[in-house]
């Protein structure tokens, strides 16, 4: 066995579980079923979460106090997109290969066959545009209002996509697969191979500008330019896989979550992949973390089945009072 597999081995032994925060979580919300996060979404106002699990359950919360505002079935299967799309509707795409629309209170408006497994989704900041990664090796582009199939192309040739991204503007994106491969894509369906990572790419995000294409595998953060060439290769704090990123609205900060030995959630530093911020740790395996549209929010959910919120304008340091009192308001903004 070779001597990183064996390093490998040791970590995956020690599992996810991790030493106490530097924060304190505001919130802490409680998934009913006890399964793992799968999905997450903030509402345009900023107003309330939506988090998916693997048993196809969605549940939406308050971000004014973690009341439960709804909860219902919405898959058969592991829900890997949940957004809000205004005030009144919500979109969710799962692994039984439904993409569904559906009102605040969990009532269906109306449901679409994406033809395969969904793996993977993502959404273009003006809602207007998303695409789903599939089982079968296709990418999907959605128009979102009708929930319209604007084309298929089977860019990675039968293997699993792992994570995809669309471009902010909607005009470009890009997918992984479970063979290690790395693609852009046209709208037209024209797919441009980029340099592959030293490990996969278990997630992807476009730079806020759109002038580069980030991802995440084990330990270390990825960076292609548009234009293609190699791969940069960047260390980071995690200990694990890098399972998801997220760019702050201002493209200045990349939040990101780990697993498989690591629960971490951290702020990044785009360029060198430095650690800007440690923000928390769950108990389990990260599964997802994602900013609130505003950037107030940070949001994130894991293994652990619980979804913890960091309220960047009102941080809390894990160290308790002088007094044994609850843990102390930071006066500054994280």
């Amino acid at each position: 066995m070779r001597p990183f597999a064996l390093i490998l081995a040791a970590l995956i032994l020690a599992g996810c579980a991790s030493s106490g925060p530097e924060l304190q979580p505001n919130l802490i919300l409680q998934r009913t079923q006890q399964d793992g996060g799968s999905a997450l979404g903030v509402d345009p106002a900023a107003t309330r979460v939506i988090g998916g699990g693997w048993d196809g359950t969605v549940q939406i919360w308050s971000l004014a106090d973690g009341r439960q505002v709804a909860r219902w079935r919405a898959h058969e299967g592991t829900v890997h997109g949940a957004v809000f799309l205004g005030a009144d509707r919500i979109l969710t795409a799962g692994y039984d290969g439904g993409i569904a629309l559906w009102d605040p209170a969990g009532r269906r408006v109306a449901s679409f066959d994406a033809r395969s497994p969904i793996t993977a989704f993502d959404i273009t900041p003006d809602l207007t545009t998303f695409i789903t990664g599939h089982a079968d090796g296709h990418v999907r582009w959605w128009q979102t209002d009708g929930v319209k199939l604007l084309r298929q192309d089977g860019v990675h040739d039968g293997a699993e996509v792992r994570a995809v991204a669309i471009h902010p503007s909607g005009r470009l994106a890009a997918s992984s697969d479970d063979d290690g491969r790395v693609a852009l894509v046209e709208p037209d369906g024209t797919r441009r191979w980029l340099d592959e990572p030293p490990t996969d790419a278990l997630t992807l995000a476009f730079a806020r500008e759109g002038g580069a294409l980030y991802g995440g595998g084990w330990f270390n953060l990825f960076r292609w330019d548009a234009a293609g060439g190699a791969v940069q290769v960047m260390d980071t704090d995690h200990r694990g896989e890098i399972k998801r990123i997220a760019f702050t609205p201002d493209g200045r900060e990349l939040a990101s979550i780990s697993r498989q030995t690591d629960s971490a959630v951290l702020l990044l530093d785009p360029a060198s992949g430095r650690t800007l911020r440690e923000i928390g740790k769950h108990d389990l395996c990260g599964g997802v973390v994602m900013v609130s549209p505003d950037g107030r929010y940070l949001v994130s959910t894991s293994d652990d089945a619980t979804v913890r919120v960091w309220d960047r304008k009102n941080p809390r340091y894990s160290e308790p009072a002088r007094a044994g009192g609850p843990p102390a308001i930071a006066p500054n903004v994280f």
